[in-house]
């Protein structure tokens, strides 16, 4: 876990929403979520891109193990990796939405730079 954030879930629940979120964030590219949500999948989404990067198997199963779908950890090897081949780093974005209006949330998109 990146930080202490435990989102009101017990370990494994948490893990299990935050691979998710990981999973359907590397597959579309961007997602709308709470702000601390967001703050917790943006190091674990980065891991998995520089995972991408060193395109090897060792790589590519260490990557499987975190993510729900094989057919993303494809994706993510043959076409999200290499965009950012020649970047240390930095390829999310969290810019704030303001508050949802059921419970005044405060609301976030994460995207790939």
């Amino acid at each position: 876990m990146p930080s202490n954030r435990k989102l009101g879930k017990t370990t494994d629940q948490r893990m299990a929403m935050l691979r998710q979120q990981v999973t359907d964030f590397l597959d579309t590219g961007r997602m709308e979520t709470t702000v601390t949500r967001a703050k917790e999948i943006a190091p674990l989404a980065e891991k998995m891109i520089t995972l991408g990067k060193n395109n090897n198997l060792a790589n590519y199963r260490q990557a499987l193990s975190f993510i729900t779908k094989e057919d993303v950890a494809k994706k993510l090897f043959d076409e999200t990796a290499p965009k950012y081949a020649d970047r240390n780093g930095g390829y999310t974005r969290i810019v704030r939405i303001g508050p949802r209006r059921g419970d005044a949330a405060e609301m976030a998109v994460i995207e790939l730079v």
